[in-house]
Protein backbone atom coordinates (compact mmCIF):
# COMPACT_ATOMS: atom_id res chain seq x y z
CA UNK A 1 0.00 0.00 0.00
CA UNK A 2 1.35 3.43 -0.94
CA UNK A 3 2.37 5.77 1.87
CA UNK A 4 0.69 9.17 1.71
CA UNK A 5 2.97 12.15 1.95
CA UNK A 6 2.17 15.09 4.20
CA UNK A 7 2.24 18.70 3.03
CA UNK A 8 5.12 20.88 4.10
CA UNK A 9 4.88 24.54 3.07
CA UNK A 10 2.82 23.57 0.03
CA UNK A 11 4.94 20.65 -1.18
CA UNK A 12 4.76 16.88 -0.54
CA UNK A 13 7.21 15.53 2.00
CA UNK A 14 8.00 12.39 3.97
CA UNK A 15 9.44 11.87 7.43
CA UNK A 16 11.17 9.00 9.21
CA UNK A 17 8.06 7.29 10.63
CA UNK A 18 4.99 5.74 8.99
CA UNK A 19 1.67 5.14 10.73
CA UNK A 20 -1.34 3.07 9.69
CA UNK A 21 -5.03 4.01 9.57
CA UNK A 22 -7.53 1.21 10.10
CA UNK A 23 -11.24 0.94 9.35
CA UNK A 24 -13.30 1.12 12.59
CA UNK A 25 -15.89 -1.27 11.14
CA UNK A 26 -13.71 -4.25 10.30
CA UNK A 27 -10.17 -3.32 11.39
CA UNK A 28 -8.68 -3.58 7.92
CA UNK A 29 -5.83 -1.31 6.92
CA UNK A 30 -7.06 1.56 4.75
CA UNK A 31 -3.94 3.68 4.43
CA UNK A 32 -0.51 4.62 5.64
CA UNK A 33 0.91 8.07 6.05
CA UNK A 34 4.28 9.61 6.74
CA UNK A 35 4.80 11.57 9.97
CA UNK A 36 6.83 14.81 10.00
CA UNK A 37 10.02 15.03 12.02
CA UNK A 38 10.58 17.81 14.55
CA UNK A 39 12.83 19.54 12.03
CA UNK A 40 10.10 19.42 9.39
CA UNK A 41 7.54 20.85 11.82
CA UNK A 42 9.95 23.71 12.51
CA UNK A 43 10.36 24.22 8.76
CA UNK A 44 6.59 24.48 8.31
CA UNK A 45 6.26 27.05 11.11
CA UNK A 46 9.17 29.09 9.78
CA UNK A 47 7.69 29.05 6.27
CA UNK A 48 4.27 30.18 7.51
CA UNK A 49 5.87 33.01 9.47
CA UNK A 50 8.04 34.05 6.54
CA UNK A 51 5.16 34.21 4.06
CA UNK A 52 2.68 35.96 6.38
CA UNK A 53 3.12 39.48 4.96
CA UNK A 54 2.97 38.22 1.38
CA UNK A 55 -0.15 36.20 2.21
CA UNK A 56 -1.90 39.18 3.79
CA UNK A 57 -1.12 41.24 0.67
CA UNK A 58 -2.48 38.66 -1.79
CA UNK A 59 -5.05 40.23 -4.10
CA UNK A 60 -8.60 39.28 -3.28
CA UNK A 61 -9.10 37.60 -6.66
CA UNK A 62 -6.12 35.29 -6.03
CA UNK A 63 -7.50 34.13 -2.68
CA UNK A 64 -11.03 33.79 -4.02
CA UNK A 65 -9.97 31.78 -7.07
CA UNK A 66 -7.84 29.44 -4.95
CA UNK A 67 -10.86 28.72 -2.75
CA UNK A 68 -13.14 28.27 -5.76
CA UNK A 69 -10.62 25.83 -7.26
CA UNK A 70 -10.64 23.75 -4.09
CA UNK A 71 -14.44 23.67 -4.15
CA UNK A 72 -14.49 22.51 -7.77
CA UNK A 73 -11.83 19.85 -7.27
CA UNK A 74 -13.53 18.39 -4.21
CA UNK A 75 -16.68 18.13 -6.33
CA UNK A 76 -14.76 16.37 -9.08
CA UNK A 77 -13.28 13.87 -6.60
CA UNK A 78 -16.39 13.62 -4.43
CA UNK A 79 -16.93 9.85 -4.64
CA UNK A 80 -13.26 9.06 -3.97
CA UNK A 81 -13.15 11.38 -0.95
CA UNK A 82 -16.45 10.11 0.46
CA UNK A 83 -15.18 6.54 0.39
CA UNK A 84 -11.96 7.66 2.06
CA UNK A 85 -13.92 9.34 4.86
CA UNK A 86 -15.97 6.19 5.38
CA UNK A 87 -12.84 4.04 5.41
CA UNK A 88 -10.92 6.06 7.99
CA UNK A 89 -13.80 7.33 10.11
CA UNK A 90 -16.42 4.57 9.85
CA UNK A 91 -19.34 6.87 9.13
CA UNK A 92 -21.88 5.46 6.67
CA UNK A 93 -21.26 6.40 3.07
CA UNK A 94 -24.49 8.40 2.90
CA UNK A 95 -23.22 10.69 5.69
CA UNK A 96 -19.73 10.80 4.15
CA UNK A 97 -21.23 12.06 0.89
CA UNK A 98 -23.09 14.68 2.86
CA UNK A 99 -19.85 15.81 4.46
CA UNK A 100 -18.14 16.09 1.08
CA UNK A 101 -21.03 18.17 -0.27
CA UNK A 102 -20.80 20.45 2.74
CA UNK A 103 -17.05 20.92 2.17
CA UNK A 104 -17.75 21.86 -1.44
CA UNK A 105 -20.15 24.52 -0.17
CA UNK A 106 -17.81 25.67 2.58
CA UNK A 107 -15.03 26.50 0.13
CA UNK A 108 -17.52 28.05 -2.30
CA UNK A 109 -18.99 30.24 0.46
CA UNK A 110 -15.45 31.25 1.44
CA UNK A 111 -14.65 32.28 -2.13
CA UNK A 112 -17.79 34.40 -2.21
CA UNK A 113 -17.18 35.91 1.22
CA UNK A 114 -13.61 36.81 0.28
CA UNK A 115 -14.91 39.16 -2.39
CA UNK A 116 -17.23 40.87 0.13
CA UNK A 117 -14.71 41.13 2.96
CA UNK A 118 -13.18 44.39 1.79
CA UNK A 119 -13.65 46.93 4.59
CA UNK A 120 -15.93 49.92 4.99
CA UNK A 121 -15.80 53.69 4.92
CA UNK A 122 -17.15 55.95 7.69
CA UNK A 123 -17.66 59.68 7.46
CA UNK A 124 -16.44 61.19 10.71
CA UNK A 125 -17.88 64.66 10.24
CA UNK A 126 -20.89 63.79 12.38
CA UNK A 127 -19.20 66.18 14.83
CA UNK A 128 -17.81 69.59 13.90
CA UNK A 129 -14.40 68.69 15.32
CA UNK A 130 -14.04 65.93 12.71
CA UNK A 131 -14.97 67.98 9.66
CA UNK A 132 -13.14 66.81 6.56
CA UNK A 133 -12.23 63.45 8.04
CA UNK A 134 -13.01 59.99 6.69
CA UNK A 135 -12.22 56.59 8.24
CA UNK A 136 -11.29 53.59 6.13
CA UNK A 137 -11.78 50.45 8.26
CA UNK A 138 -10.25 47.15 7.17
CA UNK A 139 -9.56 43.83 8.85
CA UNK A 140 -6.00 42.50 8.99
CA UNK A 141 -4.96 38.90 9.79
CA UNK A 142 -3.23 38.39 13.13
CA UNK A 143 -0.87 36.01 11.35
CA UNK A 144 -0.55 32.28 10.71
CA UNK A 145 -3.30 30.02 12.04
CA UNK A 146 -2.75 26.71 13.81
CA UNK A 147 -5.80 24.53 13.06
CA UNK A 148 -6.25 21.51 15.33
CA UNK A 149 -9.07 19.35 14.02
CA UNK A 150 -11.08 16.33 15.27
CA UNK A 151 -11.87 12.92 13.83
CA UNK A 152 -15.65 13.15 13.46
CA UNK A 153 -15.72 15.40 10.36
CA UNK A 154 -12.22 14.84 8.96
CA UNK A 155 -12.84 16.95 5.84
CA UNK A 156 -15.43 19.62 6.58
CA UNK A 157 -14.17 20.68 10.00
CA UNK A 158 -10.73 21.10 8.41
CA UNK A 159 -12.40 23.14 5.69
CA UNK A 160 -13.98 25.40 8.31
CA UNK A 161 -10.51 26.39 9.52
CA UNK A 162 -8.53 26.36 6.27
CA UNK A 163 -11.05 28.23 4.09
CA UNK A 164 -11.43 31.35 6.28
CA UNK A 165 -7.67 31.49 6.84
CA UNK A 166 -7.00 31.58 3.10
CA UNK A 167 -9.89 34.01 2.64
CA UNK A 168 -8.31 36.62 4.94
CA UNK A 169 -4.76 35.99 3.73
CA UNK A 170 -3.43 34.03 6.71
CA UNK A 171 -1.10 31.03 6.34
CA UNK A 172 -2.52 27.92 8.00
CA UNK A 173 -0.96 24.82 9.54
CA UNK A 174 -3.36 21.88 9.97
CA UNK A 175 -2.82 19.26 12.66
CA UNK A 176 -5.45 16.61 11.88
CA UNK A 177 -6.71 13.95 14.29
CA UNK A 178 -4.31 10.97 14.30
CA UNK A 179 -7.20 8.55 13.72
CA UNK A 180 -8.39 10.30 10.53
CA UNK A 181 -5.59 12.21 8.75
CA UNK A 182 -6.15 10.91 5.22
CA UNK A 183 -8.96 13.27 4.20
CA UNK A 184 -6.95 16.33 5.21
CA UNK A 185 -3.95 15.01 3.26
CA UNK A 186 -6.14 14.84 0.15
CA UNK A 187 -7.22 18.41 0.84
CA UNK A 188 -3.54 19.37 0.96
CA UNK A 189 -3.09 17.70 -2.42
CA UNK A 190 -5.85 19.89 -3.86
CA UNK A 191 -4.52 23.06 -2.22
CA UNK A 192 -1.15 22.35 -3.84
CA UNK A 193 -2.81 22.75 -7.24
CA UNK A 194 -3.57 26.43 -6.57
CA UNK A 195 -1.41 29.51 -7.05
CA UNK A 196 -1.07 30.14 -3.33
CA UNK A 197 2.50 30.98 -2.33
CA UNK A 198 4.78 28.37 -0.77
CA UNK A 199 4.37 28.39 2.98
CA UNK A 200 0.70 29.36 2.81
CA UNK A 201 -0.40 25.92 4.05
CA UNK A 202 0.98 22.80 5.66
CA UNK A 203 -0.79 19.61 6.75
CA UNK A 204 1.20 17.96 9.53
CA UNK A 205 -0.20 14.63 10.79
CA UNK A 206 1.76 14.52 14.04
CA UNK A 207 0.90 12.72 17.27
CA UNK A 208 -1.23 14.62 19.78
CA UNK A 209 1.53 14.78 22.36
CA UNK A 210 3.71 16.73 19.91
CA UNK A 211 1.10 19.43 19.32
CA UNK A 212 2.11 21.36 22.43
CA UNK A 213 5.18 22.78 20.70
CA UNK A 214 3.01 24.10 17.87
CA UNK A 215 0.55 25.62 20.34
CA UNK A 216 3.37 27.35 22.22
CA UNK A 217 5.16 28.78 19.21
CA UNK A 218 4.81 32.60 19.10
CA UNK A 219 4.97 32.56 15.30
CA UNK A 220 1.46 31.03 15.27
CA UNK A 221 -0.63 33.78 16.93
CA UNK A 222 -4.02 32.15 16.22
CA UNK A 223 -4.99 28.72 17.53
CA UNK A 224 -8.31 27.30 16.32
CA UNK A 225 -9.22 24.06 18.09
CA UNK A 226 -12.19 21.71 17.81
CA UNK A 227 -12.39 18.87 20.30
CA UNK A 228 -13.01 18.08 23.96
CA UNK A 229 -13.40 20.75 26.64
CA UNK A 230 -10.51 19.55 28.85
CA UNK A 231 -8.06 19.69 25.95
CA UNK A 232 -9.43 22.98 24.65
CA UNK A 233 -9.20 24.74 27.98
CA UNK A 234 -5.74 23.30 28.57
CA UNK A 235 -4.69 24.93 25.29
CA UNK A 236 -6.25 28.26 26.28
CA UNK A 237 -4.53 28.14 29.67
CA UNK A 238 -1.22 27.30 28.01
CA UNK A 239 -1.26 30.38 25.77
CA UNK A 240 -3.14 33.21 27.56
CA UNK A 241 -1.70 35.90 25.28
CA UNK A 242 -2.71 34.26 22.01
CA UNK A 243 -6.01 34.59 20.18
CA UNK A 244 -7.77 31.25 20.67
CA UNK A 245 -11.03 29.94 19.23
CA UNK A 246 -12.50 26.80 20.76
CA UNK A 247 -15.38 24.58 19.64
CA UNK A 248 -15.73 22.16 22.53
CA UNK A 249 -18.93 20.23 22.03
CA UNK A 250 -22.08 19.84 24.07
CA UNK A 251 -24.92 17.59 25.17
CA UNK A 252 -27.56 18.98 22.86
CA UNK A 253 -31.21 19.07 23.89
CA UNK A 254 -34.29 18.73 21.70
CA UNK A 255 -37.47 20.13 23.29
CA UNK A 256 -40.82 18.75 22.14
CA UNK A 257 -43.66 21.03 23.20
CA UNK A 258 -47.32 20.02 23.34
CA UNK A 259 -48.17 21.78 20.07
CA UNK A 260 -45.39 20.08 18.06
CA UNK A 261 -45.80 17.87 15.02
CA UNK A 262 -44.98 14.64 16.84
CA UNK A 263 -44.41 12.54 13.72
CA UNK A 264 -41.85 15.00 12.36
CA UNK A 265 -40.18 15.41 15.76
CA UNK A 266 -39.92 11.65 16.32
CA UNK A 267 -38.38 11.00 12.89
CA UNK A 268 -35.87 13.81 13.15
CA UNK A 269 -34.84 13.07 16.73
CA UNK A 270 -34.46 9.34 16.04
CA UNK A 271 -32.20 10.00 13.08
CA UNK A 272 -30.12 12.84 14.50
CA UNK A 273 -29.44 11.23 17.83
CA UNK A 274 -27.76 8.44 15.88
CA UNK A 275 -26.28 10.04 12.75
CA UNK A 276 -22.47 9.83 12.66
CA UNK A 277 -23.03 7.17 15.40
CA UNK A 278 -23.81 10.09 17.68
CA UNK A 279 -20.29 11.46 17.18
CA UNK A 280 -21.36 15.02 16.53
CA UNK A 281 -21.19 17.94 18.94
CA UNK A 282 -24.84 18.70 18.12
CA UNK A 283 -26.24 15.17 17.96
CA UNK A 284 -29.46 14.94 19.98
CA UNK A 285 -28.61 13.67 23.46
CA UNK A 286 -31.32 15.02 25.79
CA UNK A 287 -34.97 14.85 24.67
CA UNK A 288 -37.25 17.01 26.81
CA UNK A 289 -40.96 16.45 26.21
CA UNK A 290 -44.04 18.18 27.66
CA UNK A 291 -46.03 15.73 29.75
CA UNK A 292 -49.35 15.90 27.82
CA UNK A 293 -47.69 14.47 24.67
CA UNK A 294 -44.93 12.41 26.29
CA UNK A 295 -46.51 8.97 25.91
CA UNK A 296 -47.69 9.65 22.36
CA UNK A 297 -44.25 10.94 21.40
CA UNK A 298 -42.46 7.90 22.86
CA UNK A 299 -44.84 5.62 20.95
CA UNK A 300 -43.72 7.30 17.73
CA UNK A 301 -40.05 7.64 18.65
CA UNK A 302 -39.23 4.03 19.52
CA UNK A 303 -40.38 2.55 16.17
CA UNK A 304 -38.43 5.28 14.37
CA UNK A 305 -35.29 4.35 16.32
CA UNK A 306 -35.82 0.63 15.73
CA UNK A 307 -36.20 1.26 11.99
CA UNK A 308 -32.71 2.75 11.69
CA UNK A 309 -30.36 0.50 9.74
CA UNK A 310 -27.12 -0.34 11.56
CA UNK A 311 -24.32 -2.15 9.80
CA UNK A 312 -21.59 -1.93 7.17
CA UNK A 313 -20.81 1.76 6.53
CA UNK A 314 -20.30 1.07 2.82
CA UNK A 315 -23.85 -0.24 2.47
CA UNK A 316 -26.01 2.50 0.96
CA UNK A 317 -28.85 1.57 3.34
CA UNK A 318 -26.80 1.91 6.52
CA UNK A 319 -27.70 4.91 8.68
CA UNK A 320 -25.74 4.06 11.85
CA UNK A 321 -22.17 2.80 11.66
CA UNK A 322 -19.44 2.12 14.21
CA UNK A 323 -17.81 4.59 16.53
CA UNK A 324 -14.31 5.68 15.60
CA UNK A 325 -12.76 2.87 17.68
CA UNK A 326 -13.67 -0.03 19.90
CA UNK A 327 -12.26 1.90 22.86
CA UNK A 328 -14.71 4.72 22.16
CA UNK A 329 -17.59 2.24 22.04
CA UNK A 330 -16.45 0.61 25.27
CA UNK A 331 -16.50 3.99 27.03
CA UNK A 332 -20.06 4.72 25.81
CA UNK A 333 -21.15 1.23 26.89
CA UNK A 334 -19.76 1.85 30.38
CA UNK A 335 -21.74 5.11 30.64
CA UNK A 336 -24.94 3.29 29.61
CA UNK A 337 -24.38 0.54 32.17
CA UNK A 338 -23.63 3.09 34.89
CA UNK A 339 -26.94 4.83 34.17
CA UNK A 340 -28.82 1.51 34.24
CA UNK A 341 -27.20 0.55 37.53
CA UNK A 342 -28.40 3.87 38.94
CA UNK A 343 -32.02 3.19 37.90
CA UNK A 344 -32.32 4.10 34.22
CA UNK A 345 -34.54 1.98 31.96
CA UNK A 346 -33.37 0.90 28.49
CA UNK A 347 -36.23 1.44 26.02
CA UNK A 348 -34.13 0.58 22.95
CA UNK A 349 -30.60 -0.57 22.18
CA UNK A 350 -28.05 -0.67 24.95
CA UNK A 351 -26.05 -3.36 23.14
CA UNK A 352 -22.43 -3.14 21.97
CA UNK A 353 -20.79 -5.29 19.30
CA UNK A 354 -17.17 -4.35 18.78
CA UNK A 355 -17.04 -0.67 17.85
CA UNK A 356 -20.79 -0.47 17.21
CA UNK A 357 -23.41 0.61 19.75
CA UNK A 358 -27.05 -0.09 18.87
CA UNK A 359 -29.16 3.12 18.84
CA UNK A 360 -30.05 3.52 22.50
CA UNK A 361 -32.95 5.23 24.27
CA UNK A 362 -32.94 5.61 28.06
CA UNK A 363 -35.66 6.79 30.44
CA UNK A 364 -35.74 7.55 34.18
CA UNK A 365 -32.08 8.51 34.10
CA UNK A 366 -30.74 10.09 37.31
CA UNK A 367 -29.84 13.76 36.92
CA UNK A 368 -26.21 13.18 37.88
CA UNK A 369 -25.53 10.36 35.39
CA UNK A 370 -22.74 10.94 32.87
CA UNK A 371 -25.19 10.43 29.99
CA UNK A 372 -27.05 13.50 31.28
CA UNK A 373 -24.25 15.76 32.43
CA UNK A 374 -21.46 15.03 29.94
CA UNK A 375 -21.17 14.70 26.16
CA UNK A 376 -21.86 11.05 25.31
CA UNK A 377 -20.50 11.27 21.75
CA UNK A 378 -22.29 8.06 20.90
CA UNK A 379 -25.75 6.92 19.70
CA UNK A 380 -27.53 7.46 23.02
CA UNK A 381 -30.50 9.66 23.93
CA UNK A 382 -32.29 10.18 27.21
CA UNK A 383 -35.99 11.04 27.61
CA UNK A 384 -37.13 13.58 30.20
CA UNK A 385 -40.80 14.57 30.70
CA UNK A 386 -41.58 18.10 31.95
CA UNK A 387 -44.73 19.91 33.05
CA UNK A 388 -44.29 23.23 31.26
CA UNK A 389 -42.38 25.30 28.74
CA UNK A 390 -40.61 27.08 31.58
CA UNK A 391 -39.45 23.76 33.05
CA UNK A 392 -38.31 22.56 29.62
CA UNK A 393 -36.16 25.61 28.98
CA UNK A 394 -34.73 25.52 32.50
CA UNK A 395 -33.75 21.90 31.91
CA UNK A 396 -31.99 22.80 28.65
CA UNK A 397 -30.00 25.41 30.58
CA UNK A 398 -29.14 22.99 33.38
CA UNK A 399 -25.93 22.00 31.65
CA UNK A 400 -22.38 23.23 31.60
CA UNK A 401 -22.62 23.14 27.80
CA UNK A 402 -24.43 25.53 25.49
CA UNK A 403 -23.84 24.82 21.82
CA UNK A 404 -27.24 24.44 20.12
CA UNK A 405 -30.77 23.43 21.09
CA UNK A 406 -33.77 22.39 19.02
CA UNK A 407 -37.36 23.32 19.89
CA UNK A 408 -40.30 21.60 18.19
CA UNK A 409 -43.24 24.01 18.41
CA UNK A 410 -45.74 25.81 16.21
CA UNK A 411 -45.92 28.79 18.59
CA UNK A 412 -44.08 31.98 17.73
CA UNK A 413 -44.28 33.00 21.38
CA UNK A 414 -42.55 29.77 22.44
CA UNK A 415 -39.99 30.21 19.69
CA UNK A 416 -39.04 33.75 20.70
CA UNK A 417 -39.08 32.77 24.37
CA UNK A 418 -36.58 30.04 23.52
CA UNK A 419 -34.38 32.54 21.72
CA UNK A 420 -34.51 34.88 24.73
CA UNK A 421 -33.96 32.30 27.46
CA UNK A 422 -31.89 29.38 26.16
CA UNK A 423 -28.21 29.68 27.03
CA UNK A 424 -26.87 28.34 23.75
CA UNK A 425 -25.13 29.63 20.64
CA UNK A 426 -27.91 28.50 18.30
CA UNK A 427 -31.65 27.87 18.67
CA UNK A 428 -33.22 25.74 15.94
CA UNK A 429 -37.00 26.09 15.85
CA UNK A 430 -38.99 23.25 14.35
CA UNK A 431 -36.02 20.92 14.01
CA UNK A 432 -33.19 19.16 15.84
CA UNK A 433 -30.17 20.99 17.31
CA UNK A 434 -28.09 19.05 14.79
CA UNK A 435 -29.02 21.45 11.98
CA UNK A 436 -26.12 23.54 10.74
CA UNK A 437 -25.77 25.66 7.63
CA UNK A 438 -22.09 26.09 6.89
CA UNK A 439 -22.32 29.82 6.20
CA UNK A 440 -24.09 30.71 9.46
CA UNK A 441 -22.37 31.61 12.75
CA UNK A 442 -21.74 28.40 14.69
CA UNK A 443 -20.40 28.08 18.19
CA UNK A 444 -21.43 27.99 21.80
CA UNK A 445 -21.36 29.48 25.26
CA UNK A 446 -20.36 28.14 28.67
CA UNK A 447 -18.17 25.05 28.24
CA UNK A 448 -19.06 24.73 24.55
CA UNK A 449 -16.35 27.13 23.58
CA UNK A 450 -15.15 30.56 22.51
CA UNK A 451 -15.58 32.20 19.10
CA UNK A 452 -17.60 31.25 16.06
CA UNK A 453 -17.21 29.25 12.88
CA UNK A 454 -19.16 29.92 9.70
CA UNK A 455 -17.11 31.69 7.05
CA UNK A 456 -17.68 35.36 7.83
CA UNK A 457 -17.57 34.77 11.58
CA UNK A 458 -14.31 32.81 11.42
CA UNK A 459 -12.79 35.42 9.13
CA UNK A 460 -13.52 38.03 11.78
CA UNK A 461 -12.01 35.77 14.46
CA UNK A 462 -8.78 35.48 12.48
CA UNK A 463 -8.43 39.26 11.97
CA UNK A 464 -8.42 42.58 13.80
CA UNK A 465 -9.84 45.93 12.77
CA UNK A 466 -7.44 48.55 11.46
CA UNK A 467 -8.49 52.16 10.91
CA UNK A 468 -6.94 54.70 8.56
CA UNK A 469 -8.21 58.29 8.98
CA UNK A 470 -7.99 60.64 6.01
CA UNK A 471 -7.83 64.31 6.89
CA UNK A 472 -8.60 67.56 5.05
CA UNK A 473 -11.13 66.12 2.62
CA UNK A 474 -13.99 67.95 0.96
CA UNK A 475 -16.86 65.60 1.74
Amino acid sequence: MDVRTFWLAGRPATGDVELTVTNPHDGREVGRYSVPTDAQVEEAIAAAHAVAKQAAALPIHVRAEALAHVSRRIAERADEIAHLITAENGKPITWARGEVNRAISTFRFAAEETRRFSGEVQRLDTEAAAAGRLAYVTRVPYGPVLAITPFNFPLNLVAHKVAPAIAVGAPVIVKPAPATPLSSLVLGEILAETDLPAGMFSVLPIENERASALVDDPRLPIVSFTGSAPVGYAIADQIPRKHVTLELGGNAAAVVLADADLDWAAQRIALFSNYQAGQSCIAVQRVIVERPVYDAFVDKLLPAVSALVTGDPLDEKTQVGPLVSEAAAERVDVWIQEAVAAGARVLAGGIREGATIAPTVLADVPDDAKVVREEVFGPVMILEPVESVDEAYAMVNDSRYGLQAGVFTRSLDSAFKANRELEVGGVIIGDVPSYRADQMPYGGVKDSGIGREGLHSAMEDYTYEKVMVLTGLSL
